[in-house]
């Protein structure tokens, strides 16, 4: 993978990450538990994939 996919992942994963925030606010709102729990391990996932993405971007 080339600098610019890998930027163009991290940029997508950015705005992907920001959205389930939104997302999680509003179930906050709305009280669904069970949604926000699977939202919020979403986000931890996103997270890795973002340190993971940054990584591979620093070595190049």
């Amino acid at each position: 993978m080339d600098r610019k996919q890998l930027e163009y992942q991290i940029a997508e994963l950015k705005m992907d990450y920001i959205r389930l925030q939104g997302d999680i606010e509003k179930l906050e709102s709305t009280g669904h538990p069970a949604m926000i729990e699977q939202a919020e391990q979403r986000l931890a996932n996103m997270e890795v994939q973002l340190a993971d993405l940054n990584k591979q971007l620093a070595a190049m």
